[in-house]
């Protein structure tokens, strides 16, 4: 649909304009006829094309000439869809009669030259910049959306700087070109026009910190809006011309940010007291979320720290990393300062828009010895940093509480890039641990991913690693959660006491306290204990059967169990956590439980081997008794993991 531009005209006087394709002159032809005016006729130029609108209805004009009956409220409508070779070459005439009469009382004459002016994004996704897409002022989801996509500039592509590079005003290098978005202001017209026209640049006082822009100006780039400045005014240039601009984004989805930033475009006209517009454009760019990556995509970069006391699990950790193609990236001591879980540091994800893609690692709040880690090893070229800072941080605000679902089908409703899952005080009370309210704001601004939270405040440490996992399956939903499983555990000993292996210990090797079977399940209170964890891990079993769509089937559970802590009061893996394992492919590194050995074999090891081989996975036990159970923590909390992006553009969601 044309937009409406109203137009006044006088009889005697000729009235010259300039016409914008895509607009549709409004004028108005009862109020300035002449009096005693029956009847009009109404002559144009080939190519203009004229309309009557009368009490809702419209009417086309005839190119030959033919008297119109004159009605109160009678509007005559042009357009035309090519643009002008000369100035004031299209011609509109309007002439009025008394009644019963050829002789005319007087005219109308509008003059008015065609130029196209557009303001232009990639609207359909396709990675190029059309030409005045229909829908490039709104954004749309799904396959046959619209809409441009704005990236986040968080890559370093600078080496003297130690900030992303949307920290600057500043286009640091060709490769920061290409995180940008391209808009291109395009204008079309006669070489000679009338002077006295602007065209403006704006955008709102609110998106000034969401965005910025920069002007290509010969070998130059100005930047020209964004950080204070809201508008860019130039002086119309005649003939055909491009304005390039390129856009950079500058903050995620958040709280008070749906993602979605507007420019406008006006043509202004210079009057005597001021400027009028006569013309205005818009496009919409709806910023790329950050992406988790779940456990079933293929791992491509895994890292973990060396610390003083590591060097084993080093060893096996590495032997399980080699079997899949895959780069490994090793923390000195010298940047992790002793800090070995980098599971709770950071956690990766990407972001993509239809021209780049890029990993982007989330830094968490809780700032150990690892902090420096992602500014100054990860953050670089085509690799990016976003970060989020709470007043009050906690446990909970480590990265091993935040994970993510594959993807899932709920109710009908498709989630085909999983869900994420963080880990909570709900539903116990209002005053425990629960995650910062900033971080949690992030994660649920992105939308693509729509959070679920689960009871996780019940742990010592409190994060959903600790009792919950997915692996890669060839069958059902394409995965398994896995879930630890104290009633799975009281079971498999029972048995084992009832077939005779009571005296068998646990623990054997290791620097620790050894326990037999017999003893653990006269412990009553260890027992009770147990119960309530299994409580704890079956309200949580039921919520993601119900978020995440889940049956049984799709659910295997391993064997663990708790001890209390006496001085918190939470729970606390009493042999290594299994679920806490790390997944790469088809390959598992599972914490080694150091069961009680029965003919040789830990039944520990071998009830995992039987949930989880069936499915076409290898299992690896790896020692971390020492370097990291003893110190609260598995496999998975001392590793992480880059991984792939998913096939499918988030764009093309339906939302």
């Amino acid at each position: 649909m044309s937009r409406p531009r109203t137009v006044r005209l006088e009889c005697g006087k000729p009235t010259q304009v300039n016409y914008v394709l895509g607009t549709e002159l409004n004028i108005d032809l009862y109020k300035p006829s002449p009096p005693r005016s029956q009847s009009f006729e109404i002559r144009f130029s080939p190519g203009v094309k004229c309309s009557i609108l009368h009490q809702q209805r419209i009417t086309p004009v005839p190119e030959h000439a033919t008297k119109l009956v004159l009605h109160k409220g009678t509007v005559l409508l042009v357009t035309l869809d090519k643009t002008s070779r000369v100035a004031n070459d299209n011609k509109v005439t309007v002439t009025f009669y008394g009644d019963q009469s050829d002789n005319p009382i007087d005219k109308m004459i509008l003059q008015f030259t065609a130029i196209s002016i557009s303001l232009d994004v990639d609207a359909d996704r396709d990675g190029k910049v059309e030409e005045n897409h229909p829908n490039k002022a709104s954004w749309s989801w799904g396959p046959n959306g619209h809409g441009a996509v704005l990236l986040v500039n968080c890559d370093k592509d600078a080496t003297f700087s130690s900030k992303p590079d949307n920290a600057d005003n500043l286009v640091n290098s060709f490769s920061d070109l290409k995180d940008m978005s391209r808009m291109i202001l395009r204008t079309d017209g006669p070489e000679l026009l009338q002077y006295g026209y602007k065209l403006q640049l704006y955008i709102s006082a609110s998106d000034q910190d969401k965005v910025r822009v920069f002007l290509k100006e010969g070998g130059l780039l100005l930047h020209v809006l964004g950080h204070q400045k809201l508008s860019f005014v130039a002086t119309y240039m005649f003939g055909n011309k491009e304005y390039i601009f390129f856009v950079e984004g500058l903050k995620f989805p958040d709280k008070n940010f749906d993602g979605l930033v507007t420019f406008n475009l006006s043509l202004l006209e210079s009057m005597t007291v001021a400027e009028a517009p006569i013309f205005t454009d818009q496009v919409v760019f709806r910023m790329a979320p950050w992406i988790m990556t779940p456990n079933t995509l293929a791992p491509e970069e895994v890292f973990v720290c060396s610390v003083s006391d590591n060097e084993k699990f080093l060893k096996e950790f590495k032997a399980v990393v080699a079997k899949i193609n895959c780069k490994l990236t090793i923390c000195s001591k010298y940047m992790n300062r002793g800090d070995r879980w980098i599971q709770d540091e950071i956690e990766f994800g990407y972001i993509e828009a239809p021209h780049k893609y890029f990993p982007v690692v989330l830094d968490s709040p809780r700032d150990g010895s690892l902090k420096d880690f992602p500014y100054q090893k990860i953050l670089g070229p085509d690799f990016g940093h976003v970060t989020r800072t709470s007043d009050e941080v906690n446990d909970l605000d480590s990265f091993g509480n935040l994970e993510v679902s594959p993807p899932v089908t709920v109710n009908e409703k498709e989630y085909p890039m999983g869900r994420i899952i963080i880990g909570s005080a709900f539903p116990t009370t209002s005053e425990g641990r629960n995650m910062s309210k900033a971080i949690r704001d992030f994660l649920y601004a992105q939308q693509v991913q729509s959070p679920v939270e689960l009871f996780s405040d019940w742990l010592l440490v409190g994060h959903v690693d600790e009792f919950m996992t997915f692996v890669p399956a060839p069958d059902r939903k394409g995965f398994r959660l896995v879930l630890i499983s104290p009633d799975t555990c009281c079971k498999l000993f029972k048995k084992l006491q009832h077939e005779g292996h009571g005296e068998a210990q646990m623990f054997e090797g290791q620097q620790t306290q050894l326990s037999k079977i017999n003893e653990l399940l006269r412990n009553q209170s260890l027992l009770d204990y147990n119960a309530y964890v299994q409580r704890c891990v079956d309200w949580n079993r039921d919520v993601l059967k119900k978020e995440l769509g889940l049956d049984e089937e799709d659910i295997l559970d391993i064997p663990a169990l708790f001890t209390l802590d006496q001085q918190y009061g939470k729970a606390k893996s009493w042999f290594p956590d299994m679920v806490n394992m790390i997944v790469l492919g088809k390959y598992l590194g599972i914490p080694k439980p150091f069961g009680p050995l029965i003919n040789g074999k830990c039944p520990l090891e071998t009830a995992v081997r039987s949930a989880l081989e069936p499915l076409g996975l290898d299992c690896y036990f790896i020692d971390d008794f020492t370097a990291y159970h003893l110190k609260l923590g598995e496999v998975h909390c001392g590793s992480n993991v880059r991984r792939q992006s998913f096939a499918l553009k988030w764009w093309n969601m339906e939302m």
